[in-house]
C-alpha cells in the first residue's frame, strides 16, 4: 500500500507505473514469507491459504491496473 502511495504522489505515469511495480514484487515476497511461516508451523493450512488466495488477487488487481496505465499511455 505504501509503494501504491508513493507512486501515486510522484505525480508522473512512469513513476506510478514503477512504484506499482514494486508493490507486485513486495505481495510475490509476501508469498514466499507465507510458505516460511506454513513450514516453521506459524500459521496452519487454512490460514495459508486463505492469505495467500487474497494475495493472488491483489496481485491480478495491481497487474491488471499495471497493464491499463501501459495501454493508457500508448
Amino acid at each position: 500500500m505504501a509503494n501504491v502511495a508513493e507512486g501515486f504522489e510522484r505525480r508522473s505515469k512512469n513513476a506510478f507505473i514503477q512504484f506499482l511495480n514494486y508493490a507486485s514484487e513486495s505481495n510475490v515476497e509476501l508469498q514466499s514469507h507465507l510458505y516460511v511461516a506454513l513450514d516453521q508451523d506459524y500459521i496452519r493450512q487454512e490460514e495459508f491459504q486463505a492469505i495467500y488466495n487474497k494475495s493472488k488477487e491483489v496481485g491480478r488487481l495491481i497487474n491488471g491496473f499495471i497493464a491499463y496505465l501501459k495501454k493508457e499511455s500508448s
